[in-house]
Order: structure tokens, then C-alpha cells, then sequence
């Protein structure tokens, strides 16, 4: 089999053309190899489509992300920015500053009743640059003064306890979960797949803290990546410490790779765990997913074991919802203001 899969380039990407979206950024920092752009943005509120996805709006914060998974299937995100070296993605952040007071104009009622928002699905809304640019609290912010949304944050960063007095107002007036992303509860081999993630306990800790403060919280076992954290024991570890911490629910997926992912991820493999390359390169050379029956063998061991612990899969189980998971007063009525074209606008004024 021809090896399809390259070595990340380290030569710096050009500027990207006119019209790309980042040719409107403008450099604001640069700090350990990092590079911070203001991107304006006309809209934070984004359709999504996929059927493959639980909810029909997103919200990202950033595009890029410090956190630099090898695995991370968002790479992709930065070739729409004109940038299609994989590396750019962790080494060229797009931080939009605007972002808390375009959201608050996209916040009508005709688009969101009844629909679901999920916060981080192509960059970590807690990375790094949070605690300097603090776009997620401000965000946080808006939606704290918003009844009846249906709300999913998603992180596998210990800072967002810092913002738990907005996260417990949110989840007193709207529906919140927080899913924490971990794949692996071995600290050197975590460090190694997410080289500035917070390790695994402290996102523990902060699981715990949540659960304490009320918030339904409960952990993202993705990806399981095969032949490297796929053993029962591996798995095992994870959905006990899970139940230990409170979790609500323990959701997994096994690894996918869109085609940028690919190219950063097999070049991981062939330094980091060059005996494993090969297969990865025979089962995702020409696919994103693994094979089927591989698929089902682990989703049938994660359930087993995560009913061993007690745990569901969702905070939807047999389509139930469960009692943890805090409704806005008078369910979805909204209040405030109108917006464009008289439209109601959910914000608690």
C-alpha cells in the first residue's frame, strides 16, 4: 500500500488570499511560538447540519487551538481560513473579541426555540488564550441573561470552574450540561496525545467541582484510540474515575481522522509509536473510520463497563430527561426586547 501520509511541513504558511476569512485578522499578540489575530465576526451563532451531530447551533470562541491533540479531528477548521499546513491550526489562534456582543444579537427565539447550542465543538473554549482574551466568560455572560436555551459546553480544560458563578446562573434559567473530554487517565501518555491540556485529575477535580456546585457535568471517553488506550483496563480506569467524580453520564466515540488530522497524527505516530503506525496507516489510510465490527466490539465493552459503574450514555436515556439537568422557570417563555423584524429576543432584561 503506496503511503499516502506526509510529515507535517515546518516551513511557514503564507499569507492567506484576500478571501479567506483571515485576511481580515488582525495580529494582536505572539508568545511561545503562538500567534493571537483579532477575527471579526459578523455572526457567533453557527448551523449545523450534520446529522451525525445532537444539536443545530454551535458556538466556537476561537478557531485554532493551543491544546495541540494530535488527534484532533478540527484541524480542517483552518483550510477554510486558507492555512493548510496541520500545525497552524495550534500555532495561529483566531481570537474573536467580538464575539459576546455579536452573540447577543443572534440570540432570537425564532431561531433557537426549541434547538440545542453546543459550545466548543471545533477549538476548546477554555485553551489557553481564554485566560487572557476571557471571549468564553464573555459569552457566558450574554447567555446568563438568557432564559430557555438549550445549552452543551464542551472542554477538556480545569479552568472552567473559574466560571462557575455563570455556569450555575445559566443552568438555574436554561438547560446545561458540560461534557470533559478525556481519553486516557495516564498522565505521561496523555501529555504525550494533548501536549498543553490540563492533565487528567485536574480534569477530574473539576468534574467534581461542578457536581458539588449543581451543574450537570459528565465525560466525553473520546476519542478511543485503537491499539493505544482501546484496553479494557485503560477504558475501565477512565468510567470508574468517572463515576467516582460524580459524573452523570460517560458518553465514547473511537477516533476519526479527517484528512488534515491524518497528516499531524500519523506524523505523531511515526515518532512517538512507530510500532503502531503501520496499522493505522493500513485501517485509516483511505478512511476516517475504523472498521464496523471494531466500532460495535467497543461500543458493546464501554456500555458493559459503564453500567458496571452505574453511568448512562447520555443525559437522554429511553428519551428521558434527566431530573439533573436544571429547565428555565415557565419553560421556554422568553423575555426582553425585540430584535430585527420584531423579533423576541430570550434575554432576561
Amino acid at each position: 500500500m503506496p503511503d499516502l501520509l506526509f510529515e507535517a511541513r515546518s516551513t511557514a504558511t503564507p499569507s492567506p488570499s484576500p478571501a479567506f476569512p483571515a485576511a481580515a485578522a488582525t495580529p494582536i499578540a505572539e508568545a511561545k511560538g503562538v500567534a493571537y489575530f483579532d477575527l471579526p465576526c459578523r455572526s457567533v451563532l453557527n448551523r449545523c447540519t450534520s446529522p451525525r451531530m445532537p444539536f443545530e447551533w454551535t458556538i466556537n470562541p476561537y478557531r485554532g487551538c493551543e491544546f495541540a491533540c494530535t488527534y484532533c479531528y478540527a484541524r480542517y477548521t483552518h483550510e477554510f481560513m486558507g492555512f493548510d499546513d496541520p500545525l497552524d491550526f495550534e500555532r495561529k489562534i483566531f481570537v474573536k473579541r467580538d464575539a459576546p456582543r455579536t452573540l447577543l444579537r443572534d440570540l432570537t427565539s425564532s431561531r433557537l426555540e426549541g434547538r440545542s447550542i453546543a459550545i466548543g465543538t471545533a477549538t476548546d473554549p477554555y485553551q489557553p488564550a481564554e485566560r487572557t482574551y476571557k471571549v468564553t466568560r464573555g459569552i457566558l455572560e450574554t447567555l446568563a441573561r438568557c432564559r430557555g436555551l438549550r445549552l452543551s459546553l464542551t472542554t477538556k480544560s480545569a479552568l472552567v470552574v473559574r466560571d462557575l458563578d455563570l455556569l450555575g446562573t445559566i443552568a438555574a434559567r436554561s438547560r446545561l450540561t458540560i461534557n470533559v473530554s478525556v481519553t486516557t487517565l495516564d498522565r505521561r501518555l496523555a501529555r504525550r496525545l494533548e501536549p498543553r491540556a490540563t492533565t487528567p485529575e485536574k480534569r477530574f477535580e473539576a468534574i467534581e467541582t461542578l457536581r458539588a456546585a449543581g451543574i450537570a457535568a459528565g465525560v466525553f471517553l473520546m476519542p478511543v484510540l485503537p491499539g493505544i488506550t482501546d484496553s479494557e483496563s485503560s477504558l475501565e480506569a477512565v468510567i470508574a474515575r468517572s463515576a467516582r467524580a460524580g459524573a452523570l453520564y460517560l458518553a465514547s466515540q473511537v477516533l476519526f481522522l479527517t484528512s488534515s488530522s491524518r497528516l499531524r497524527f500519523f506524523a505523531f505516530l511515526r515518532q512517538d509509536l512507530p510500532d503502531r503506525y503501520r496499522a493505522y496507516r493500513d485501517i485509516y489510510g483511505a478512511s476516517m473510520e475504523h472498521r464496523e465490527s471494531y466500532r460495535r466490539r467497543i461500543h458493546d465493552l464501554v456500555d458493559r463497563l459503564r453500567r458496571r459503574y452505574g453511568l448512562v450514555s447520555s443525559m437522554r436515556e429511553d428519551g428521558e430527561e434527566r431530573p439533573n439537568v436544571a429547565a428555565a422557570p415557565g419553560g421556554t417563555a422568553m423575555a426582553g426586547a425585540g430584535g430585527a423584524g420584531g423579533e423576541q429576543m430570550p434575554l432576561v432584561l
